[in-house]
């Protein structure tokens, strides 16, 4: 890692989309306490993780990266992230046999507090007040108290994340994710979601393969490969100040890593190269992630790429890109084209969610399903095209019965929105969509994986 790098270097950097605290004093304060605080994850599980995104950088892994919009306060509860750790189950186990690799799995849990916005101020009926920047910054209600900046709540965002890390080990590792358990619930999904047989084929299938199993002898209650699981938790690196308050040096490997989650990503509206986001970046030895859009400049995308993974090495950074379903054709290929001629060594995961927003005419903001798959197929299509590998996908997604994105097997309408509309930011798959996505997204990644292997015997 870089060695003239230090924790607080960024501060000397042009940043964007951090709040204004009234109090830079209690700020400090609050920022000292947090950084004697224990670590959220440790450094040995952020290198397991890279390890694993290495083998996806190598086209013999893929990553499945999901959760909400925006954490909160008011919505914490075991059994929303039970719902979500249970729905990323799902959805990992499909991907796992269609594609007959193994599925890194990384929540956007324990920490997903913070959050960009495209003005600095709203108004409502002739009232304007600071944005809503996520719990971890202000409060959502619209009023002018609770739209102040409170550096207080750093500390209750750490409380909240330590909770829900040591929930998620104990589902990861404790018997919840056994296999057999995980495969009854997308039985389950096949036959009440109305497309049974469009999906049952695929299911059957792996109901064979664990039923193969257990007649050779092998019970998955016995063996931890299938009694447990592997998972991962992230963020985007926002709050600069909560960040660098969280970052340690490894006494094994004398490297420093943010402790607040196990991978980190920069913006779309942050990533500029000589900016304070990417500067705190570049000398963590997490994992680490960028967004990458319509605007990129092929230019820029390679130093930012030069910048952040110095070394080429494999794991290291991953590009995730989110053009909307109209944009796809028109920017992803150039993009590939350039990263492969430089031969760098990335994980391309598809965020099919953040340009594919839409307002309807009752004033909701939604994300059409089909839109969102759509959008998903031509990442598929344009890597077959330009000989890369489509490596992940990053959603944004409940465990709930929410109704945030119209479409899928629930077919949640326009009008049928209202009914349960609960995000604190952006619209999220519900539990139904998210499987049903995994299920179509399996048929890809079964495709992919044939080619790769043919490329391979040839």
């Amino acid at each position: 890692m870089r060695t003239d790098w230090k924790p607080d270097g960024w501060r000397s950097k042009p940043i964007i989309q951090m709040p204004e605290y009234p109090d830079q004093t209690a700020v400090d304060k609050v920022e000292q306490e947090l950084s004697n605080y224990p670590p959220l994850v440790f450094a040995g599980e952020a290198r397991n993780l890279k390890a694993q995104l290495g083998e996806v950088a190598e086209g013999r892994a893929f990553l499945l990266q999901g959760g909400d919009c925006a954490e909160s306060f008011a919505e914490f509860h075991p059994d929303n992230i039970r719902d979500t750790f249970r729905v990323l189950l799902q959805m990992a186990v499909v991907l796992t046999f269609a594609g007959s690799c193994p599925v890194v799995k990384v929540g956007r849990l324990a920490g997903q507090f913070a959050k960009p916005r495209s003005s600095g101020t709203e108004t409502i009926e002739g009232v304007e007040l600071p944005s809503y920047r996520g719990d971890i910054i202000n409060g959502i209600s619209f009023d002018a108290a609770a739209r102040v900046p409170d550096p207080e709540r750093m500390k209750r965002a750490y409380s909240q994340s330590a909770a829900t890390l040591n929930l998620l080990r104990a589902f990861a590792q404790g018997g919840y994710a056994n296999l057999v358990s995980v495969h009854k619930w997308n039985l389950d999904f096949v036959r009440e979601s109305g497309a049974g047989g469009r999906y049952s084929e695929l299911a059957d299938q792996i109901g064979q393969a664990l039923e193969f199993m257990q007649a050779c002898g092998i019970n998955p209650a016995d063996v931890q490969q299938l009694r447990g699981t592997d998972f991962y938790t992230s963020h985007e690196a926002l709050l600069l100040g909560y960040e660098q308050a969280l970052t340690r040096i490894d006494s094994t490997s004398g490297d420093w890593y943010d402790t607040s989650a196990h991978m980190l990503w920069v913006g779309d509206r942050t990533r500029q190269v000589d900016g304070g986001h990417v500067e705190f970046l570049s000398g963590i030895a997490n994992p680490i992630a960028s967004k990458v859009g319509p605007s990129t400049d092929t230019d820029d995308l390679l130093r930012l790429i030069e910048k952040l993974n110095p070394e080429n090495e494999a794991g290291r950074l991953t590009l995730i890109s989110r053009f909307g379903a109209d944009n796809v054709e028109d920017h992803l290929p150039r993009l590939l084209r350039a990263v492969k001629s430089e031969g760098f060594k990335v994980v391309w995961s598809c965020d099919p969610m953040h340009g594919n927003v839409m307002k309807t005419s009752t004033g909701y903001k939604t994300r059409p399903f089909d839109r969102v798959m759509s959008e998903v197929k031509q990442f598929f299509a344009c890597h077959k095209a330009e000989g890369t590998y489509a490596g992940g996908i990053h959603l944004e997604l409940t465990g709930q019965n929410v109704t945030e994105c119209t479409g899928g097997v629930s077919a949640v309408t326009e009008e049928g929105l209202a009914s349960r509309y609960h995000t604190h930011c952006d619209p999220r798959l519900n539990a139904d969509q998210s499987i049903e996505l995994a299920f179509l997204l399996a048929e890809a990644l079964k495709e992919e994986r044939d080619a790769l292997n043919i490329q391979a015997a040839e």
